[in-house]
């Protein structure tokens, strides 16, 4: 379904927010559980969205990706808020609940994109209702949005959350190697992005993510995909 930019813009909006900040909150989360304080001492266990809102990366490039999109055609559209705080020395087992803080934002996504479905499901129950059209594209934004959020944030680079997990199975000479990797990670993700190359090996399993929806959903992929508004 062609949708204009604003109307993309307006469909997307809440459920990039929640992606964007339950994601963070529950690394704050789990970190807290696991004995680390530091998000908390900042206020960054809460879902408010305006205490994870990084201008840049939760707002300007998402905006900036999304009309690109919506001009040249395809594209990933993504975003990122403020990290999250976390002192990995402070975890009771430092280098195992590495794991857990890490996998705690990707997981949130998973969720919510089970939980966006079944917005889109109730819309699609609906039966042209008043309320069909608007649930199901909002649902099958939030699905696909917490999908990109979850399989980009899975990618093994460090700082992202892969990345972080990847170093938590390794053992201690190779986790050391794959860690310092992390002040550079940024610039390779932006790297990758412009030159095509994060597309290429990010699609596959989002394409992939997304006919496991439909299928769920009991509807065909080329559908859904339609109703995201950027088939």
């Amino acid at each position: 379904m062609e949708l204009t930019l604003l109307q993309t813009i307006a469909v997307y909006a809440l459920p990039a927010v929640l992606a964007i900040t339950l994601h963070e909150a529950a690394h704050g989360y789990v970190a807290k559980r696991c004995g680390d304080l530091t998000a908390e001492l900042e206020g960054r266990v809460s879902l408010n969205p305006l205490r994870h809102i990084d201008p840049v990366g939760t707002v300007i490039l998402p905006l900036l990706l999304l009309a690109a999109s919506k001009l040249l055609g395809g594209g990933i559209i993504f975003g990122w808020a403020k990290p999250v705080p976390v002192n990995f020395a402070n975890l009771r087992h430092p280098k195992r609940d590495m794991l857990w803080v890490a996998a705690a934002g990707p997981l949130s996504n998973l969720l919510m994109a089970v939980l966006w479905a079944l917005v889109l499901k109730s819309g699609l129950a609906l039966e042209g209702g008043a309320l069909a059209l608007p649930l199901m594209l909002i649902g099958a934004a939030g699905v696909l949005f917490n999908i990109v959020i979850m399989v980009l944030n899975l990618v093994p680079l460090p700082p992202l959350d892969g990345g972080r997990i990847l170093v938590s199975l390794l053992p201690r000479p190779l986790s050391g190697l794959v860690a310092r990797v992390e002040p550079f990670g940024f610039f390779i993700l932006i790297v990758l992005l412009f030159t095509g190359a994060l597309g290429l090996v990010l699609w596959p399993a989002i394409a992939g993510l997304m006919a496991l929806a439909a299928a769920a959903l009991g509807i065909p992929a080329r559908e859904l995909i339609g109703l995201t508004g950027l088939g």
